[in-house]
């Protein structure tokens, strides 16, 4: 079983984002407008690959927005809360016996670590970031990368993801893609996928 991070083991970005406009006071779609934007879509991608720094990224990315660049990747992920049903699923699935991942189009540790406080090395057998490996979702090699980590085939292999178009690269190497949008319906639905009692 592959689970993504931003998402799946946290909130709904979609609240995250809203929440995060709101204490900003800058108008609703602010954040997807400049996530939209080919500078912005750019930053992303370097940031994920690990071309650029945290910093560097806070920088660019609030000025597509127009505002302060100060720590604005602590302020944009203030609500990405864990999402404890499906972290609990993880750990019983692995307690079972199930071999488990996490692999995130990673935004950087330094200076602010968002997975910090997820316990993620005491909950998945590996774990993947994809500025430490220099790839990232959806190309097809990080995939191949974690369940080669996992030494499982592909069509033994679960991957959950908020993101059709991860979900879509994944299920044309033979994994069982998830979408995962609603923490209590996909620990629901990873229980009945992978025959795990409710607890």
């Amino acid at each position: 079983m592959i689970l993504d991070f931003f998402g799946v083991l946290t909130i709904n970005m979609v609240e995250v984002i809203a929440a995060f406009e709101d204490r900003e006071k800058i108008a609703r779609g602010t954040f997807l407008r400049a996530w939209a934007d080919p500078r912005g879509q750019d930053l992303f991608r370097q940031l994920e690959l690990g071309q650029i720094t945290q910093t560097e990224w806070n920088a660019g990315f609030a000025a597509l927005m127009g505002i302060a660049p100060d720590d604005l990747m602590v302020r944009y992920l203030h609500d990405a809360s864990p999402a404890y049903p499906v972290i609990e699923v993880a750990r019983q699935a692995r307690t079972a016996g199930i071999k488990t991942a996490m692999l995130s189009n990673s935004v950087g540790r330094e200076p602010y670590d968002p997975y910090a406080g997820f316990d993620l090395y005491g909950t998945f057998d590996e774990v993947v970031l994809s500025g430490e490996h220099g790839v990232r979702k959806p190309d097809p090699a990080i995939f191949r990368l974690t369940l080669d980590k996992l030494g499982v085939p592909a069509e033994e292999c679960l991957f959950v993801d908020d993101s059709q178009e991860n979900l879509a690269a994944a299920y044309k190497l033979g994994i069982t893609p998830l979408l995962g949008l609603d923490e209590r319906a996909v620990a629901g639905r990873l229980r009945e996928l992978l025959d795990l009692p409710r607890l």
